[in-house]
């Protein structure tokens, strides 16, 4: 493709998404090129890197096309994001050429917005603080109480593009091998810091189409990810539970860590993820798991009360840890949103918690940075569950840091992962509890 077609493609991807702003971008952008197949893959990531820099960029490029008293439209916020970058005018000019792929010529308003802001600079003092940090209005204070003085270098992390990370799967190969043949690929990938599984590479790179992948050596799985598998402690007698299992990933990292031994229900509400998990588990080599879709007045959990000796609960959040995937969420996500998760939430740990045997602990995770999601969660369910207690992980999978941690928050600026939080909650022996008096 052009360089314009490129900008063509990367302002119909823009429009689609606006057509649909409740769908995530990554499920907009995954419908967009398979309804193109024309893109080929550089130049999908080509149009791809375009589209999320401006989505980065959004309430900023909104500001200033609003202080220049134009529309907030696909191309508009295009051009705007050249002429920020220090494109000249005549070279913006240029790429919205006419042509069948290509965006078409600038109108008179855009070029006057390109005039105006010709020289200037993305960022600007008189922004207000939201706008700066991309963030809607409403959410500033809630960071603002979980981060405090260190909250802009925690949002600028969030705001650089995230690493590829992935996870070695050690039921078929080792990780100095799967680096190794990742390499005969032409992807050189670097050991995480943190993770005792994970390889990680920059940008966005094509790891599905290699033999690693394709043989179940290795999964993508972000660092932060697999340190909550980490911090259950799973061992290959045990029984292990993730209630909200999705389309498997941290069920894979369990079932490898228990060594394709013992026994893991995996659960969720949504029977399609469960089916998009069949085929990891196959590509992985593991079978010590079942599926199980929760549904409205089902006994299955009723039956195996107190039974579990671990519990993952990683559930439903705002997703505010992984704005560097997806930074299109900032946006999306509204104050009832929040609060509507909050509930569920509450009532996932309620449920979830009654399959804890004596003595057996509950995992309570997110990918989300806010305190109302992660130790709020935790304190809140500890005041109504007396039975419980929140306990150090005896997991020696852990880095050093992390070792004999109860609870972590990890972010993009501390960590270098995604924002994830997880919570060790252990169900006390029968004879240590003492029932609240009432």
């Amino acid at each position: 493709m052009t360089p314009s077609a490129r900008l063509g493609a990367s302002i119909d991807l823009l429009t689609a998404m606006e057509a649909a702003p409740r769908k995530p971008a990554d499920a907009v952008a995954n419908s967009f090129f398979r309804e193109r197949r024309y893109i080929g893959g550089g130049d999908r990531r080509a149009v791809s890197g375009m589209v999320w820099e401006i989505m980065r960029a959004w309430r900023r490029l909104g500001w200033w096309l609003t202080k220049c008293g134009a529309d907030i439209t696909p191309r508009a916020l295009a051009a705007t994001n050249l002429v920020l970058k220090g494109w000249p005018a005549r070279e913006i000019a240029d790429l919205f050429a006419e042509g069948r792929f290509a965006p078409g010529a600038l109108t008179y308003a855009e070029q006057d917005v390109v005039t105006a802001l010709a020289g200037g600079t993305l960022d600007n003092a008189d922004m207000p603080r939201a706008v700066r940090l991309e963030l809607p209005d409403w959410l500033l204070p809630r960071l603002e109480e979980t981060f405090g003085e260190t909250l802009e270098a925690e949002l600028s992390a969030l705001s650089e593009p995230a690493t590829l990370d992935l996870r070695v799967n050690i039921l078929r190969t080792n990780r100095r091998d799967a680096q190794n043949a990742l390499g005969r690929e032409g992807l050189h990938a670097v050991l995480t810091p943190l993770s005792p599984w994970g390889l990680r590479l920059n940008g966005r790179l094509p790891v599905t189409s290699t033999t690693p992948f394709k043989d179940g050596r290795i999964e993508i799985q972000d660092e932060g990810s697999q340190l909550v598998a980490a911090i259950m402690g799973v061992t290959p007698e045990m029984r292990v539970l993730d209630y909200c299992a999705g389309a498997g990933g941290k069920t894979l990292a369990l079932a490898m860590m228990m060594e394709n031994k013992g026994h893991i229900a995996a659960c969720d509400v949504s029977e399609a993820r469960l089916d998009g998990a069949v085929r990891r588990l196959r590509r992985a080599g593991v079978h010590n798991v079942e599926r199980h879709l929760l549904q409205a007045g089902d006994k299955w959990a009723k039956r195996r009360a107190k039974s579990f000796d671990r519990v993952l609960v990683d559930a439903p959040c705002s997703g505010t840890g992984t704005w560097r995937r997806n930074p299109d969420a900032r946006l999306r996500m509204t104050e009832q949103d929040l609060e509507e998760l909050l509930v569920k939430q509450s009532e996932i740990l309620d449920r979830a918690s009654s399959l804890v045997k004596p003595g057996g602990r509950m995992v309570y995770a997110t990918c989300s940075i806010l305190r109302a999601e992660n130790a709020s969660q935790v304190e809140a369910f500890l005041a109504r569950h007396s039975d419980f207690q929140l306990v150090p992980s005896d997991s020696t999978a852990l880095p050093d840091s992390l070792r004999g941690t109860s609870m972590f928050s990890l972010t993009p600026h501390q960590n270098e992962t995604d924002g994830f939080f997880a919570a060790v909650l252990e169900r006390k022996s029968e004879a240590d509890h003492e029932p609240t008096e009432l």
